[in-house]
């Protein structure tokens, strides 16, 4: 974990109430696909966890929703202002996992951290199947920044206003060799059900301190209660226990 000052180089709706951020700053605590950073803003208590949507040397590329009153001040703020940021947070995903054709599914603000996901597998030489996730046309973002990787790419909207009509599942490839997902729990109840493989699920939580210290966002699983910012976000399929 490292506390590290950051400056912002861009910042710009790219969807529905939902924004890109570029910053540039020391990334060398940022070393998995699924890691987030937490994010200090001047007023406000708690820090902002983000997931890490992309980062190439020095440049670190946030994808955000604007949902409360901190994310509405983070997508007003200009080019060259500075922001404090705890990187090298959560576990990852392990790609060690995937087999030769993984299949990455993202529902709205879970997609960003598919992207480097996908980035590092594609390096690795494997097929790469995704499948994202929306409710309506204009909340749809990154397609064609998965397709530009070299990624197979399914949209889908719940209203059926753009790609196929329906969730994810009723998207997901006939082949493919494991599973990684990230998106809300509806959707992962879903996709447990419907998924023909083992995988990783990345859970989004409200978190506190974002490193463990407060036990507020604790879940139960089959080897006991886990901290999803310090032992997640990334958890394995067989460990979950789902709940009605």
């Amino acid at each position: 974990m490292q506390d590290t000052i950051f400056t912002i180089i861009e910042n710009k709706k790219i969807a529905k109430d939902v924004y890109k951020m570029r910053l540039r700053g020391d990334t060398s605590a940022i070393k998995n696909a699924g890691e987030f950073v937490n994010i200090q803003l001047d007023g406000f208590y708690l820090r902002r966890p983000i997931s890490v949507c992309d980062v190439e040397g020095d440049v670190l590329t946030l994808i955000y929703k604007v949902v409360g009153k901190g994310t509405q001040v983070m997508s007003e703020m200009p080019a060259g202002t500075e922001l404090r940021l705890l990187t090298g947070l959560g576990n990852g995903y392990d790609l060690s996992l995937s087999g030769d054709h993984p299949l990455l599914v993202g529902g709205g603000v879970g997609v960003p951290p598919m992207y480097l996901l996908a980035k590092r597998l594609l390096a690795q030489g494997k097929k790469v199947s995704v499948v994202l996730g929306f409710n309506t046309a204009d909340e749809v973002f990154y397609e064609d920044a998965f397709k530009a990787l070299g990624c197979e790419v399914q949209v889908t909207t719940v209203d059926g206003s753009y790609g196929v009509k329906g969730f994810v599942t009723d998207a997901l490839p006939e082949q493919y060799t494991y599973f990684y997902t990230c998106g809300p729990m509806p959707m992962f109840k879903a996709l447990n059900k419907a998924v023909k493989t083992s995988g990783q699920f990345s859970f989004e939580e409200r978190m506190g301190c974002g490193f463990g210290a407060c036990m507020g966002c604790s879940c139960k699983t089959l080897t006991g209660n886990k901290r999803i910012c310090k032992d997640g976000p990334v958890l394995k399929k067989e460990e979950i226990i789902w709940t009605d």
